[in-house]
């Protein structure tokens, strides 16, 4: 389906080097250094690194809303550099943690895949990567920091499981809210508010349909 002309819009009307993409464009680029650390087998200074790229992902979001600066492309540029980061993070933390990766491999397996099963629908109906931004998806990016941490430490496994059961509700929210809306939709908070979108954008269409 066809981009609407407000995004368009209001992607020529918004400047790219706005704070929260310059922060986004860190984390993009930045990400990949990770996995240079992890091969050198420095854990620490990838735990530091890691929570430095993402303080980032929480100060894009609040600088947009206060600055307002929000715009459809940097809610996929925000998209596009999570998924730079916690791809990076994966692989570095199967080569400092490998024995860890490998007992948890099903566990891990089930996260991802539900993680690409919302890039495949939203790329099958709309072209291109869902980025709603939930209000459980920010909680379940939070805790899966908390995970990744905890993994780096060597707390209690049971934390990182019970954040990947989060994580595969949160993504299959995601496709539920990707089958139900027509149109591609950037920044919605809750599935309800989806539902009420669907209907919003039924009435119009009918409205529409009748007046011609």
């Amino acid at each position: 389906m066809c981009e609407k002309s407000s995004d368009r819009n209001q992607d020529r009307t918004t400047s790219l080097l706005t704070i929260p993409n310059i922060l986004c464009f860190i984390r993009l680029i930045g990400s990949p250094a990770l996995l240079g650390i992890a091969w050198h087998q420095d854990q620490m200074l990838f735990l530091w690194t890691f929570l430095g790229l993402f303080l980032t992902d929480w100060f894009d979001g609040k600088l947009a809303i206060l600055l307002n600066q929000k715009s459809v492309y940097g809610a996929r540029l925000d998209s596009y550099a999570d998924v730079s980061l916690y791809a990076s993070v994966l692989l570095g933390i199967g080569w400092l943690k490998w024995e860890i990766i490998q007992q948890e491999v099903v566990w891990i397996a089930l996260g991802v895949s539900s993680y690409f099963l919302t890039c495949t629908v939203g790329l099958i109906k709309y072209g291109r990567i869902p980025s709603y931004h939930t209000r459980a998806a920010k909680i379940c990016w939070m805790l899966a920091g908390l995970a990744i941490v905890s993994l780096l430490m060597n707390w209690p496994i049971w934390l990182s499981r019970l954040v990947i059961i989060g994580i595969i509700y949160t993504n299959l929210e995601t496709v539920t809210m990707t089958i139900v809306l027509p149109e591609w939709t950037n920044d919605l908070r809750t599935l309800a508010a989806a539902f009420r979108m669907k209907r919003k954008m039924d009435a119009e269409n009918e409205t529409e349909f009748h007046s011609e």
